[in-house]
């Protein structure tokens, strides 16, 4: 419920508009807590694909690489933010947009560091960079290539980015990853499963018997939970804590091209065509955020601004060994229960984003997270992912022609997750005689499904679609054109 303590049902509706600064404050940070363990949760992940993050062997030599990126994660998610609220020329809808690293481009990055060190960093950033000015050029198209991705191409990607991270979590939680589950004879151990326990049942009982900040910041205070519960059993200890403080700077600016840049051709592909998705997403929370917060359609003006921000933000981010930035649904859903469409209120939590990200102690204490606490919080919002992507699909009309486009794209796209997944490294597999910048790309499973699903989605001739389906659904075909979360 709209607090109309904050102004007048008009002023609040009213993206211009700038609530008192005491409660404008309250109001930013509350955005910053909805989003920020999701927002850092990719460095985190991607350091330790790459082996200098958690459960790797690099162990203190990793720091310093693993806190800047998380660093990097807040400062430009915060910069990303200030495009969309402030704006700059064309660029940004000036809409309460935030702006965080984006999940959709995990399955395409691990393929790309896995094992591989620092060393893989130069042509992930150079992915970054020309997929975030693919990006901004969606912009100016973004309004005609709608058609060709439909809910049931968005749902499908969205549904396997979540099936292929909720690996992620299990393996957090259980105490590291496979790989170094042979030298670790507590991985799996009943203690690390219950600190992720614990990170899960804290962050339920927060979304569903609090309210207000307490329930949206519900991910976070379950993670600040486990990691209390780590502490009593001795996985984290104040002396680690104290060299962790110790060791970072008290203030450190982003480096430009810190680890250097480089060109992939697997690299610049997955992340274009992943691109794709991502302006999609945006489209529908700037749809979202207009219903929602003012009961009005979003312009072509607001949209494509967005499209430009997403890009030119995550542009400038892969300069500096910053992810790709995307709109993040969970404040959609914070304006509509606050009722303040103050873009105003956004910037003040875009600045306070910036600040943490200039303070490299801050990374240093993230790092300090035992890997089981993020196992829990990486098992809610990846799920929660997964969600997403099961109520884009719910919308979809389930007729034959859309059900036989689904089975083929999925059996494809998911079965090549399972099967390069389960593999051990060096043995034979399906894509082995693939060139090496293919089989990056079909690795993941996502873009092959993706492919499919619109190829087949423009190929197709839609008089199958006037057939009946109920020996095949269970006459639970669905109706409606389906829409994106926050539509």
């Amino acid at each position: 419920m709209a607090d109309t303590s904050i102004g007048t049902a008009a002023q609040l509706r009213d993206p211009n508009y700038t609530p008192a600064l005491h409660k404008a404050v309250p109001l930013g940070i509350q955005h910053v807590l909805a989003m920020f363990v999701s927002n850092i949760t990719p460095a985190i992940i991607i350091s330790g694909a790459a082996g200098f993050g958690f459960g790797s062997d690099a162990g203190a030599q990793g720091f310093p690489d693993m806190t800047y990126l998380i660093q990097m994660s807040m400062l430009f998610a915060g910069v990303a933010t200030l495009f969309q609220t402030i704006g700059m020329g064309p660029v940004g809808a000036r809409l309460p947009i935030v702006q965080g690293t984006s999940f959709a481009f995990i399955p395409i990055m691990i393929p790309l560091v896995a094992g591989k060190g620092v060393e893989a960093l130069p042509a992930l950033f150079g992915g970054v960079l020309i997929g975030g000015l693919f990006h901004t050029l969606l912009g100016t198209v973004i309004g005609r290539i709608r058609f060709a991705l439909p809910p049931l191409v968005t749902g499908l990607v969205v549904t396997m980015i979540g099936l292929y991270l909720v690996r992620v979590g299990i393996e957090y939680a259980a105490g590291g990853v496979p790989a170094k589950a042979f030298n670790n004879p507590e991985y799996g151990s009943l203690l690390n499963w219950s600190v992720a326990l614990v990170v899960i049942f804290v962050t339920l009982g927060m979304k569903f018997f609090a309210r207000g900040m307490l329930s949206v910041s519900a991910v976070l205070i379950g993670i600040v939970a486990g990691y209390i519960y780590s502490m009593f059993f001795g996985l984290v200890s104040f002396e680690g804590i104290s060299q962790s403080w110790n060791r970072a700077a008290a203030f450190g600016l982003p480096i430009p091209f810190k680890y250097g840049i480089d060109f992939s051709l697997a690299a610049v592909i997955g992340f274009c065509l992943m691109s794709f998705v991502s302006a999609v997403e945006t489209v529908g929370d700037v749809s979202g955020i207009t219903k929602g917060g003012a009961g009005r359609e979003a312009t072509d003006k607001e949209i494509q601004g967005a499209t430009f921000a997403d890009g030119i933000g995550s542009a400038i981010a892969g300069l500096f060994g910053g992810f790709p930035n995307t709109s993040f649904s969970q404040n959609v859903g914070l304006i509509a229960m606050t009722g303040v469409m103050s873009r105003h209120v956004v910037t003040i939590g875009a600045i306070f984003l910036i600040v943490c990200g200039l303070i490299p102690k801050v990374g240093a204490l993230i790092r300090t997270i035992p890997i089981e606490v993020l196992g829990g919080g990486v098992i809610v919002m990846f799920g929660m992912v997964v969600s997403a992507g099961v109520s884009m699909l719910s919308d979809v009309n389930w007729n034959r022609r859309n059900m036989v486009i689904f089975a083929i794209a999925l059996s494809i796209g998911f079965g090549l997750q399972l099967e390069v997944m389960n593999l051990k490294p060096g043995s034979p597999n399906a894509l082995q005689y693939l060139p090496d910048t293919l089989r990056i790309l079909a690795a993941s499973g996502i873009l092959p499904a993706a492919l499919i699903a619109i190829v087949l989605n423009l190929i197709l001739p839609e008089e199958l679609a006037d057939e009946a389906t109920e020996e095949v659904s269970g006459g639970m075909s669905g109706h409606g054109s389906g829409s994106l979360p926050g539509e």
